[in-house]
């Protein structure tokens, strides 16, 4: 018997805004509230049902079990036991990506949002390497040299709020377009401006949209991976070191070699005086142009970045995220377009989602009619982790029968069912879900501390230490090429150390918990370690141990985030992670700074990531699970 279906599909939009593009064409997805019926109606299906207990009394299925005649993908639905509706559909997806295969399509997506994690840290890189040279250049006073520093950080913050929930409401596709977008188009203004506060200004922006890379790509990576290629997820991290080093090449070929006199004051110093202005009385524009070529090429990559992104690239809207908005056509179709760029057929199914809702609503139905339906036993009851993601699948089951637009009756479900429909959820108000319950509250909390702690420690450390060093005289009289070439070197090291994290995260017994636990606890001890260097040698090794086992910690965190939590609120769990993380970053060197003592801060730090140590103690494996 055949495994595929006819339908007769209604009119349909475009799948992207693109002209051209690096994948072939593929049919049409069909416009939002639009959908496939089946041909033929499905056999019944046997349930038990728990009562939830809930304020509105709607029954919560709890087993979903499927003749095994029925027509379909192929995909056991007996193996859904204990699943509420949108996991059951989430599975469907889940086994038909599976399906399609790691090919073309995903390895585009995972280049390019590599590419944003490059961004990330290409340019936190760049502005501390050229903005001595803009400081010189337009006379900003040292008390106001922190400032470019400190709205690049509030940009971030910002943006990781705002993106991350924003891909929650708007969807991945347009956050992943915007996100670059923004980079590019305040990334190529940098240069061309001669005020320290229009700088500052356009940082901000340049942050805002890096604010939300990585929260964003990470987010829509996992959803188009299959399930046994998700350590790719860590290996994202991998184009972070890679940024910093085409930056320090970058600013190591430009910045130095188009400078003026270090020694030359700022031109506007000699306004009111009697001195002639040019190169050889002050730093002109002409003659330090460096750190402008500088940020004219990290804007001209950022600009490539998006010209691949949205002109050379069709982007296909998640189908997790079109499924937790109950777009399930959309999604279907998604996963067809994406099979066919990687050479595949896909068997999915539409009818499979349709009967999914259908079934589960007539029990619904019969649980009402029946005062509540009867309770299960304890071997049935649902998962943990269908508790936790239950809220979001009653909205998103609601969201589905509001969305389709066609009237119920038809697939067996009267109008009793229309009247109970419940309330489209107000924009952000998905975000109720993150304490829709004890496991939800507990693994969000400790989510956005871990976030927060390793923030507060990285940055302490790499704010502080190269000025303790200097302070005690070990690293007097060191050349502008040893400087390069110490960045270089540190980081290099990051890339084996997020190849470690990558590894370990599939090694039995290990997994994405214990690596967590174990790389920042080596991270912790490398900063209090720092407290016995007295040389420059000691001081590129110690940066490079600390930098190695941070790179392998955040190169896992940021992969399990998104393992962790289900598609509904999926971006904006780790956008709020990034957030408080990024807040951190601003609040730490404050504290720090008032201190004093090196040891302390030594200390500040250190303490920090052991915070995030004991955090990952309690956090959930997510090895082997199923990704909502």
């Amino acid at each position: 018997m055949s495994n595929r279906r006819n339908y007769t599909l209604l009119p349909s939009l475009p799948p992207g805004p693109s002209s051209a593009s690096l994948i072939p064409h593929t049919p049409s997805l069909p416009d939002e509230g639009l959908h496939a019926r089946p041909s033929h109606s499905r056999t019944n299906t046997a349930f038990a049902i728990e009562d939830m207990g809930n304020d509105d009394d709607i029954a919560q299925v709890d087993v979903y079990r499927a003749d095994p005649d029925v027509e379909g993908i192929g995909y056991a639905v007996g193996d859904l036991d204990g699943k509420t509706a949108l996991e059951a559909k989430t599975a469907v997806i889940s086994r038909a990506l599976d399906e399609t295969g790691m090919g073309r399509y995903q390895w585009c997506i995972f280049f390019l949002c590599g590419f944003g994690y490059a961004l990330d840290l290409m340019w936190a890189q760049a502005f501390s390497l050229v903005t001595p040279r803009i400081q010189q250049e337009l006379g900003v006073p040292d008390e106001q040299y922190g400032d470019i520093f400190s709205v690049f950080s509030a940009g971030l913050t910002v943006g990781a709020f705002t993106w991350g929930i924003l891909v929650d409401i708007i969807g991945r596709r347009w956050a992943f377009n915007l996100t670059v977008g923004i980079v590019a188009v305040f990334g190529m203004i940098l240069g061309a401006l001669d005020s320290w506060q229009g700088i500052c200004a356009v940082v901000f922006f340049v942050g805002f949209g890096l604010g939300g890379n990585i929260p964003i790509d990470a987010t829509i990576v996992l959803e188009f991976l299959p399930n046994d290629r998700r350590y790719l997820l860590a290996a994202l991290s991998v184009f972070q070191p890679i940024g910093v080093i085409i930056t320090s090449l970058i600013s190591w070929g430009l910045v130095p070699n188009f400078a003026c006199d270090t020694g030359l004051p700022a031109c506007s110093s000699l306004r009111h005086s009697p001195t002639p202005v040019n190169s050889s009385t002050c730093c002109t524009r002409g003659s330090n142009a460096g750190w402008r070529y500088a940020l004219y090429t990290l804007g001209g990559l950022s600009v490539m970045a998006f010209f691949a992104r949205f002109f050379l690239f069709t982007f296909y809207e998640s189908p997790k995220f079109l499924i937790s908005k109950g777009r399930d056509a959309e999604a279907c179709e998604v996963i067809r377009c994406v099979a066919q760029v990687n050479g595949r057929e896909s068997s999915i199914d539409e009818g499979e989602l349709e009967e999914i809702d259908r079934r589960f609503a007539e029990v619904e139905r019969a649980s009402r009619i029946s005062g509540g339906g009867s309770r299960m036993s304890k071997t049935s009851r649902m998962s943990k982790g269908s508790r936790m993601s239950r809220e979001g699948s009653r909205m998103s089951r609601e969201g589905s029968r509001l969305s389709k637009g066609a009237t119920e009756g038809e697939d067996g479900v009267g109008g009793e069912e229309k009247a109970r429909r419940i309330k489209v959820p107000a924009m952000g108000g998905h975000l109720q879900m993150l304490f829709s319950s004890p496991a939800m509250v507990r693994l969000t909390l400790l989510t956005w501390v871990c976030y927060a702690a390793d923030y507060w420690g990285f940055v302490i450390a790499g704010n502080f230490l190269p000025k303790f060093l200097a302070d005690r005289g070990a690293a007097d009289n060191v050349s502008t090429a040893v400087t390069y070439r110490n960045y270089i070197i540190i980081a290099v090291v990051g890339v084996p150390g997020v190849l470690l994290g990558t590894a370990l995260i599939e090694i039995p017994y290990i997994g994405r918990k214990w690596a967590m636990v174990g790389s920042s606890a080596l991270m912790g001890a490398s900063l209090f370690l720092y407290a016995v260097i007295t040389t420059p040698a000691a001081s590129v090794g110690f940066n490079a141990m600390e930098y190695f086992f941070q790179s392998t910690f955040n190169a896992v965190l940021y992969g399990w985030t998104p393992e962790a939590f289900p598609a509904q609120v999926r971006g904006s769990a780790c956008g709020l992670a990034s957030f408080w993380g990024r807040l951190s970053s601003i609040v730490a060197p404050l504290v720090a700074a008032r201190l004093g003592s090196s040891m302390g801060v030594l200390y500040l730090a250190g303490g920090g990531v052991f915070l995030s140590t004991l955090c990952a103690l309690f956090l959930p494996e997510t090895k082997g699970g199923e990704v909502l």
